[in-house]
């Protein structure tokens, strides 16, 4: 959410940043709404005290023994007690207006992410290794034949629909295992804590991150009320919700490995073959709680944390900062870390690791104490994928993919597979 003083400050250039996203000017309405609102509560603040000057002549009324006064001052006070009650309602009604409208517009994008419309204007700012020559032609990870006895859709269909898959097997297990090596990654070399988290959540906490009002639709509520988390941002952000909490505190760093549920409502048509895009999924995602001056470089040592688990599965992939028009909307700044497919020929995304600001905190009220006093501040929040384990799992049996039918495993694996090495063409660890 945005701060309304700063909004007041410089409308010109809170609708500059915004024009950036391609949204038109909207601070003139802002600006409205937040002046209706103040002059109610004025009025209430105005109409209070006249009736507190009121209250102390009632008294002095009946003393002096002026009973037209007294019932007139009387009359009087009743009538601001129920203008004041009138005004209080109006001024709750103008703040829920505003703040709903405040709720609804996405962060400012920082100024040094490039201008653009969608993913073609985004800019790559690193890359490492290089595609493997293959002297076969690859597949995609679904066509491996070490791969087709441990990936059934169709059974995953029948229990549930279409975007979801039942793994088992020789799959299942490297599944397993690659989840088992990210966590301790981040926590042995990364220095992240190890969370487990709900994966149900009150509404209130998909506000506090973002995902609500605007997109509801992207994710499912149970019918108490309950919301699935889409990735463990939402669980880890939250933490601090409501807290005020000291600079000593900070920085924090989580990582949790969850479910990931996820309507892909505005994906239709959209990789429909094969496990990429589900709408069940594993995700082991970090997140960061900082000071507002730490956030950038927090958020280079967050794109760090999920590259170096690509450079241990020896996988190729490159770095790309998003540009304002595929930027999601309550993110300030973007790295996409996109991993090489050789059964697709491309780089597909396999994490995001973005800053929010402290747009986040001010829907969370989320605020640390100074060491030195002083009022509190809003935290910064950081969130990033490190990384997503169905995907990451399809890019490391693509790149490993064998002539023969077989699949060779990083040798980073190979610990957690109780020193297995490969998938043969059967489709067993061996």
């Amino acid at each position: 959410m945005h701060d309304i003083r700063t909004i007041r400050d410089n409308p010109a250039a809170f609708d500059a940043a915004l024009s950036r996203r391609g949204i038109a000017p909207v601070s003139s309405q802002i600006l409205a709404m937040d002046e209706a609102r103040r002059a109610k509560i004025l009025a209430a603040e105005t109409a209070q005290a006249e009736a507190n000057k009121a209250a102390k002549e009632v008294g002095a009324a009946k003393g002096r023994g002026d009973e037209a006064e007294f019932e007139r001052l009387r009359a009087l006070v009743g009538e601001k007690k129920a203008q004041i009650a009138a005004l209080n309602d109006e001024a709750k009604s103008e703040d829920a207006a505003l703040t709903d409208l405040l709720m609804g517009i996405p962060n400012l994008p920082d100024d040094s992410i490039p201008d653009g419309d969608d993913e073609d204007d985004n800019v790559e700012i690193h890359r490492h290794g290089s595609p493997r020559n293959f002297d076969f032609d690859p597949v995609e990870h679904f066509e491996i034949a070490a791969i087709r006895p441990g990936m059934d859709f169709e059974t995953a269909a029948k229990l549930s629909g279409s975007r979801f898959v039942l793994l088992s097997g020789a799959v299942a297990r490297l599944h397993r295992a690659l989840s088992q090596f990210m966590l301790d990654v981040h926590v042995e070399e990364h220095g992240l804590t190890e969370t487990i988290t709900p994966v149900l959540v009150r509404e209130e906490m998909m506000y506090g991150t973002g995902q609500l009002p605007k997109f509801g639709e992207d994710s499912y509520q149970t019918t108490n009320g309950w919301w699935l988390i889409p990735t463990a941002e939402v669980t880890l952000t939250n933490i601090v919700n409501g807290v005020t909490i000291d600079e000593s505190y900070l920085p924090r760093r989580y990582v949790a490995h969850t479910q990931c549920f996820r309507s892909e409502a505005g994906s239709a048509g959209r990789d429909t073959s094969g496990m990429l895009r589900q709408h069940q999924f594993e995700k082991v995602e970090m997140v960061s709680i900082t000071r507002p001056e730490d956030s950038a470089a927090e958020h280079d040592r967050m794109t760090g944390c999920a590259q170096a688990i690509l450079e241990k599965l020896e996988l190729p992939y490159r770095t790309v900062v998003l540009c304002t028009g595929d930027l999601g909307a309550g993110m300030r700044k973007t790295h996409d870390i996109e991993v090489w497919l050789p059964g697709q020929n491309a780089y597909r995304e396999i994490s995001s690791v973005s800053v929010a600001g402290d747009y986040q905190a001010r829907r969370m009220n989320a605020r640390y104490k100074p060491e030195g006093g002083g009022k509190p501040q809003f935290v910064h929040t950081l969130n990033g994928s490190g990384l997503a384990v169905g995907r990451t799992l399809i890019a490391v049996v693509e790149n490993g993919q064998q002539a023969d039918g077989s699949v060779d495993l990083p040798a980073a694996l190979h610990p957690h597979l109780r020193g297995k090495t490969r998938i043969t063409p059967e489709g067993v660890l061996a």
